[in-house]
């Protein structure tokens, strides 16, 4: 039985009804690291300085990145911090599940479920539990859907159905991580079309980076990812983007900031100087005098590797779909800060929990309020953005953004999961 993660809300409230948040950033950290250290008593001090952050190449890695490059986090006391790139969802799994002290990692910029299915033990290779915390959500939308460039005569967009005709089973229909953010978008668009995801065609995992490449030996007929390799795949006329996930559900939760469990209960001081420094280049991120000088940094060998071009374009909101199709609309682009974009609502957490019962990733017994409450600590967040001085309109009162309307029409109420599973035709639940 799903139960609903959030507080009861006195009023159901549509999102983007609330007005843009300005970002408000505590500092203005310059190129080369040399933010001001930040004042404090000796007991404010973080338990230790180290730790070790994993983040896959993608756009939306930024905020981590950025912390380290701005020196953000040695502001805040966390002088030996370590963003290490990971190969892909599973590496990054496996990292956090040994831990630093076991030679993986202590943190990461992951996809918003995986936390969970860690906590749950449903993903982990001993299929034991390794309790996570989510800190903050590092964005909102910054995805794709793509396609080869030989179906760009079917001018296919928002509604998949007309690929219905031209897949197979054996068409493979690629995403990042089974159940992960992109595995549960491109699901959704395929089920609004009326394809079946788990019969009418084969879904496979291919690391983020990878996907380009795949693409143009043919291995695949579709993917969703993040940014830059939807851009990327456009610019070298592999294929087209059928869409941008901010057209699927506009300000959509993404990436979450991930720490294990264990850590941050030993080291509390430590993990709010990471959060305040995540925060604080996030806010950094979302200014728009910032994004080219951001899109040069995270584009470097030891980050995303690629050219800049290919990140900066979308993550202004000028998208180029490879199809004559052409959007300028920032309010569409992948958002770290405004809107509440950092926020970890729970009722984001629930709908992520409720698409993989959907899918059968997760048994329909699941206690989805019981793990948000272990996972969600969004009191975190909150004693963190007061630290740094966010101004009371940019911290979120309530643990739900209320009722969320994708574009197909179809609503989800975050408290009542379960109308919204039993409305849907399309399926896989298992258990």
């Amino acid at each position: 039985m799903i139960t609903a993660g959030a507080t009861a809300l006195g009023t159901a409230i549509l999102h983007g009804c609330a007005s843009p948040n300005t970002p408000t950033t505590p500092a203005s950290p310059t190129a080369g690291g040399d933010a001001t250290p930040a004042p404090g008593a000796a007991g404010e001090a973080p338990e230790v300085t180290t730790a070790k952050l994993g983040f896959i190449a993608l756009t939306d890695a930024a905020p981590l990145i950025i912390a380290k490059e701005k020196g953000l986090f040695d502001k805040y006391g966390m002088t030996g911090v370590e963003v290490l790139k990971q190969a892909s969802w599973p590496v990054t799994r496996d990292n956090l599940e040994l831990g630093s002290g076991g030679g993986g990692i202590d943190g990461a910029h992951i996809l918003t479920p995986m936390p969970y299915m860690m906590t749950l033990g449903t993903i982990t290779k001993t299929k034991q539990p390794v309790p996570m915390y989510i800190l903050a959500r590092l964005n909102t939308q910054g995805q794709g859907i793509s396609l080869a460039e030989s179906f760009k005569a079917l001018k296919v967009a928002l509604d998949s159905a007309p690929l219905k005709a031209k897949l197979a089973k054996d068409s493979k229909v690629a995403m990042t991580f089974p159940g992960g953010t992109h595995d549960l978008w491109i699901r959704y668009w395929l089920a609004a079309g009326g394809i079946d995801p788990s019969k009418d065609v084969s879904v496979i995992p291919v690391p983020p980076p990878q996907m380009v490449a795949n693409m143009k030996v043919g291995n695949m007929t579709s993917f969703c990812v993040g940014e830059p390799w939807n851009a990327q795949l456009v610019n070298q006329k592999l294929g087209y983007s059928a869409l941008i996930t901010g057209q699927l559900w506009k300000n959509h939760p993404e990436k979450a900031f991930t720490v294990r469990k264990d850590w941050a209960d030993k080291n509390p001081k430590a993990t709010q100087a990471l959060l305040k420094a995540v925060l604080e280049a996030q806010q950094w991120c979302d200014d728009p005098a910032n994004k080219e000088e951001m899109a040069t940094i995270i584009s470097g060998r030891q980050y995303l590797k690629v050219p800049p071009e290919d990140i900066l374009g979308r993550l202004q909101g000028k998208v180029d779909f490879g199809d004559g199709r052409t959007l300028d609309d920032p309010d569409l682009a992948m958002k770290f800060w405004r809107d509440n974009a950092s926020y970890p609502y729970q009722s984001h957490d629930l709908w992520f929990l409720t698409e993989d019962i959907r899918w059968g990733y997760l048994p329909p017994s699941t206690d989805t309020k019981k793990v948000i409450a272990e996972v969600n600590r969004e009191d975190l967040w909150k004693q963190a953005a007061q630290a740094l001085g966010v101004p009371a309109e940019q911290i979120p009162a309530t643990t739900s953004r209320g009722v969320e309307t994708f574009f197909d029409g179809v609503k989800f109420d975050p408290e009542n999961p379960q109308a919204y599973l039993d409305g849907l035709k399309i399926k896989s639940i298992k258990g």
